[in-house]
C-alpha cells in the first residue's frame, strides 16, 4: 500500500473504502442494481416477482451493511486509533522536554568563535548579563576586563575575584606560553613576562577604581590558576577557552556561555566559591572606604613590591587608556 493512502485514511468513510469489506458492499450493490434492472423489464410473474424480492433484499442488506461498517469503524477508530495517536504524542511531548532538558543541562546557550578582534556581539550579551547581576564572579589572570566592565555599569554589585599571585613566576608561565603562540614572530618570553607583570598592576589599580560601583570586592591570589577564564553572573556562566588549542593563534580565544541551572553553571560556581573562601589561599578585600594610603600598602601584600604615589598615578593612566581602548574595540560605549 503507498505511503499516500495512509494519509488519506483519517475518517471512518474513508477507512470503509481500503478494506476488504468494500468489496462486499460493492458485489451486493451490483448485484441489486442487475437485478432490480432485470425485474423491470420482465412482465409480471414469479420470475419478476423473485428478482425484485432478490433487488431489494441486497440492496436492504448493502445499505445496513454499510452502516454496520461506519459504526464499526468509527468505534475501531476510537478505540484503537485515536489512544494511540494520543500516547504517541505525549510519548514525543515527554522525549521533546527531555531533550530541551539536556540542551539546558550541558549544551552552551552561546558558542562564540576565536576571533582577532574583540567581538561586539560577545560583549554585548555579556554586558546584558551582568546589568540584571548582584554577584560577579571573575576567574582570569589581571582582572582588567573585569575592572572596565564594572566601571560601565550605574549598579552596585559584590565582585569576587581569583587572579594570578605575581608573587609566584608559575602563575604567569602559562598565560606567557598561550601569548607566545599568537605574538608575532621575534616576541620573547622575558618581554611578555614584564607584560603580564604590568598587567596584573594595572588590574589591581583598575579593581580599586571600580570600588565605587561594588559593595564588596574580594579578591583571591592563587598560584596555579586555571588557563581558561571564567565569569559568572546570577543567571550564566562564560567560559573562554585559552586551553582550546584551536583558538591558539588568536587574541580572543573560543568562549561558551551557559544557562543558569546547567551542570556547568553549578559546577563552575561551585568550584569558585571553593577556591575564593579557600583557608590556603590569600585573600584580600577592598570596600568603598578604601582609601588610596590603604590600596598603597594592600598592593605590596599582594605583590610585595611598594607602590608609590607616582607609579599610582602611572598604573591608572593605563588602566583608562586600557578602558577606553577595550570600550571602543568592543562597542560598549555608554
Amino acid at each position: 500500500m503507498p505511503a499516500d493512502a495512509d494519509r488519506l485514511r483519517r475518517t471512518p468513510l474513508q477507512e470503509i473504502f481500503w478494506t476488504r469489506t468494500s468489496l462486499l458492499l460493492t458485489v451486493l450493490v451490483v448485484v441489486a442494481g442487475l437485478s432490480l434492472w432485470i425485474s423491470s423489464m420482465m412482465d409480471p410473474g414469479a420470475g419478476k416477482t423473485l428478482l425484485t424480492s432478490l433487488g431489494t433484499g441486497t440492496l436492504i442488506s448493502a445499505v445496513v451493511g454499510f452502516g454496520q461498517t461506519l459504526i464499526t469503524a468509527a468505534a475501531s477508530q476510537r478505540a484503537l486509533v485515536t489512544p494511540v495517536i494520543e500516547e504517541s504524542r505525549r510519548a514525543l511531548e515527554a522525549l521533546s522536554a527531555e531533550y530541551r532538558s539536556l540542551n539546558r543541562e550541558f549544551f552552551p546557550t552561546h558558542v562564540f568563535e576565536a576571533t582577532a578582534d574583540p567581538d561586539p556581539l560577545f560583549n554585548r550579551v555579556m554586558t546584558e548579563d551582568l546589568d540584571v547581576a548582584r554577584h560577579y564572579f571573575f576567574r582570569g589572570f589581571s582582572g582588567r576586563h573585569a575592572a572596565a566592565r564594572l566601571l560601565l555599569s550605574r549598579t552596585e554589585r559584590e565582585l569576587r575575584v581569583v587572579i594570578a599571585d605575581p608573587r609566584d613566576e608559575g602563575a604567569i608561565s602559562g598565560r606567557a606560553r598561550y601569548l607566545l603562540r599568537s605574538e608575532e614572530a621575534g616576541m620573547d618570553y622575558e618581554t611578555i613576562q614584564t607584560r603580564l607583570n604590568d598587567e596584573i598592576s594595572i588590574g589591581l589599580v583598575g579593581l580599586f577604581l571600580a570600588r565605587s560601583r561594588c559593595s564588596l570586592v574580594d579578591i583571591t591570589v592563587v598560584a596555579d590558576p586555571p588557563l581558561d577564564r571564567l565569569e559568572v553572573f546570577d543567571e550564566s556562566v562564560w567560559v573562554t577557552l585559552y586551553s582550546d588549542i584551536r583558538g591558539a593563534t588568536t587574541l580572543y580565544p573560543r568562549t561558551l556561555r551557559f544557562s543558569e541551572g546547567s551542570f556547568l553553571y553549578n559546577k563552575e560556581r561551585s568550584e569558585f566559591l571553593r577556591v575564593s573562601q579557600s583557608r590556603s589561599g590569600r585573600h584580600f578585600r577592598i570596600s568603598t572606604t578604601t582609601t588610596r594610603a590603604d590600596f598603597l600598602a594592600l598592593y605590596e601584600k599582594i605583590t610585595g613590591a611598594p607602590l608609590s604615589e607616582e607609579n599610582f598615578l602611572e598604573l591608572e593612566g593605563k588602566f583608562h587608556s586600557f578602558r577606553k581602548e577595550f570600550t571602543t574595540l568592543a562597542e560598549l560605549n555608554p
